[in-house]
């Protein structure tokens, strides 16, 4: 829209390039390629005036004042995104079906409307494989949606949580790696000790021996580190 804004303003206006471009937000340079028209592409004005951005009394300020920088009447509205599905990359919408079957299979009191937010599908291809009635049934094979991509862990646990707390059951905890977390915890703490004696063995070694090369009486060479014999 900027470029579309400048291009009306060159044809319709005698501001100033520094005025149109300060505008716009756009370089000069630009402005200048509308103006000769060798933009790369061939722009359709759009009228500011009309859009509520700009008024005449503004413009007329500007043209009297190459140096007067023209005030926004109103910022152009923001495009609001409409509520729908969860945008899939292309790549990924195969694997939808993978996803749903997996959620399905592993988490059945996830509501078919939870999933439909979670993966961004229809609640039709959602009850057609509930029903093992899809027609590339044979061909599903359930997949953790968040390993393809299609959902992130975070909304997957709250789905299920959220889920759960409906059905008056506990949510499940995830108690896979239970038991390695509690082996490498007692490992880091037994290399942990094992350092400690280590470094307190090296002390009392050190401490043993009687350095030489003093500089003076309490100072001693920092290039050399020669033990007593």
């Amino acid at each position: 829209m900027p470029h579309a804004t400048a291009s009306w303003l060159v044809e319709n206006t005698s501001l100033t390039f520094d005025q149109i471009a300060e505008f716009c937000g756009l370089h000069i340079l630009e402005v200048q390629a509308i103006a000769d028209d060798t933009a790369a592409t061939k722009l359709t004005g759009r009228d500011p005036i009309r859009a509520g951005e700009l008024t005449h009394a503004e413009i007329e300020k500007g043209q009297a004042d190459s140096d007067y920088r023209l005030q926004m009447h109103k910022a152009p509205e923001a495009v609001r995104r409409t509520r729908g599905p969860r945008y899939t990359p292309v790549s990924k919408r195969q694997d939808k079906p993978d996803g749903i079957a997996w959620i399905i299979k592993n988490h059945p009191e996830v509501s078919d409307g939870q999933i439909s937010r979670l993966i961004g599908t229809t609640r039709t291809t959602i009850a057609a494989i509930r029903e093992r009635t899809h027609w590339n049934m044979a061909n599903i094979t359930p997949k953790d949606p968040v390993t393809l991509g299609l959902t992130t862990q975070r909304e997957l646990d709250a789905a299920v949580a959220k889920a759960a707390k409906a059905a008056g059951v506990p949510a499940p905890t995830d108690t896979r790696f239970e038991g390695d977390r509690e082996a490498l915890i007692e490992q880091l703490r037994a290399e942990r000790e094992q350092h400690v004696r280590d470094a307190e063995a090296a002390l009392a070694e050190a401490g043993d021996e009687a350095l030489r090369d003093e500089i003076v009486p309490g100072i001693r060479d920092p290039f050399k580190n020669t033990p007593v014999e």
